[in-house]
């Protein structure tokens, strides 16, 4: 390494640690004046007590980590299923010719309803409408019921996804698998799928961290999740801290996701700018 790289290399690192210690003096600066202007308002003791009571809040924490529980085993199975249907939807989309026009109008009429229906109503249309049907073989359950309604609205927002990074592969890459004998299957799952599964990567972990948080609203079903069970504790204690702990625990549990979001946006950036 020649002179003149080194001392690059080590103006670069001077700059970075000044740019850090920089960024944690205006953050202790900030955090210190929100402190300060959030204790010393007068209604402040009473919001202290009603909102941030630490007995309250640990008597109040097995029962919201066990409606927890249940949340992140309702978005795991969501995930799959959301991927799976967002996927098979965004390939029906993608579908070709005139033969394929019912399919491809039935799967955008899918998303069109999906994508602008308020997830809420759609929790009540199916975890109230469906039993209220008293078909044979129709769950009851409230946490199947309101699975199947995040299902529902959340694949629609992934098919679009998927779909646009199907339509982000360039025509020539179509060209070149015809050109070597692939058919319309093989090319879409040797050579289409895979590129566009890369670079939409970003935009699915986005979508999964808003699922995380939203798994929450099966509560309005009855199911006993963590807000739920944050709510009986409340109702319990006539104390609203179990709220602030099921929604530390929501923010605990979207942390990670969000910061492997932002490394693949950072690493998708990287690679097209190295293309």
């Amino acid at each position: 390494m020649s002179a003149l790289a080194a001392e690059r290399i080590a103006y670069r690192r001077s700059r970075a640690r000044r740019s850090t210690l920089v960024a944690l003096a205006s953050t202790l600066v900030f955090a210190a004046v929100a402190v300060v202007a959030t204790t010393s308002s007068p209604g402040w003791p009473r919001v202290r007590d009603s909102f941030f009571n630490l007995r309250v809040g640990w008597h109040s924490l097995p029962a919201v980590l066990d409606g927890l529980w249940l949340n992140v085993k309702v978005l795991v199975v969501c995930q799959v299923l959301i991927l799976v249907l967002g996927l098979t939807l965004a390939a029906v989309r993608s579908l070709r010719g005139p033969v394929w026009f019912p399919v491809r109008a039935l799967a955008t009429g899918y998303v069109d309803f999906f994508r602008g229906l308020p997830l809420i109503i759609c929790l009540y249309l199916v975890g109230f409408g469906l039993p209220g049907l008293r078909i044979t073989g129709i769950p009851n359950n409230p946490v199947l019921l309101g699975g199947l309604a995040l299902v529902l609205v959340y694949s629609a927002f992934v098919a679009e996804v998927f779909r646009a990074g199907i339509e982000s592969v360039h025509p020539s890459q179509l060209a070149a698998a015809k050109s070597l004998g692939l058919n319309y299957q093989r090319t879409m799952r040797l050579v289409v799928l895979p590129q566009a599964a890369r670079r939409v990567t970003p935009a699915l972990l986005n979508d999964f961290v808003a699922l995380q948080k939203d798994c929450g609203l099966i509560s309005v079903l009855g199911a006993v999740d963590a807000v739920r069970a944050a709510q009986i504790q409340v109702a319990s204690s006539y104390n609203f801290t179990p709220y602030v702990v099921a929604g530390l625990l929501f923010v605990a549990l979207a942390v990670p996701s969000a910061r492997l979001a932002d490394w693949a946006t950072r690493r998708a950036a990287t690679r097209q700018g190295a293309l």
